[in-house]
């Protein structure tokens, strides 16, 4: 059984960093494609950052050059490092795998992920 369990939320200051893990396990991990999602209150939930099987990587406007994803295939381990947070990457955080290589257009869509984590908390003052 496929399991996702995501950590290392938490709360700070505007500037400041932290680095999201997604420790997987039931998942041939590396063999498709994995994602960060995030859901602020009173919004929908939006793709923040996805990976696919040969590293390529694809992320949402409002973080690019700030978050950068990676993934540790022996440690079948997902991260998610986030730098210059500001108060609007305040949401919980969830990642997700997907039974399929998902393509540029997919990447950062709910509908093809197949396994999600329970979800993490970030939140960032002013």
């Amino acid at each position: 059984q496929v399991q996702l369990v995501a950590s290392g939320g938490g709360s700070v200051q505007a500037g400041g960093s932290l680095r999201l893990s997604c420790a997987t396990s039931g998942y041939t991990f590396g063999d498709y494609s994995m994602a960060w999602f995030r859901q602020a209150p009173g919004k929908e939930r939006e793709g923040v950052a996805g990976i696919r099987r040969a590293g390529a990587t694809r992320y949402t406007n409002s973080v690019k050059g700030r978050f950068t994803i990676s993934q540790d295939n022996a440690k079948n381990n997902l991260y998610l490092q986030m730098d210059s947070l500001k108060p609007e990457d305040t949401a919980m955080y969830y990642c997700a795998a997907a039974l399929s290589t998902l393509g540029d257009s997919t990447l950062l869509l709910e509908n093809p992920y197949n396994y999600w984590g329970q979800g993490t908390q970030v939140t960032v003052s002013s």
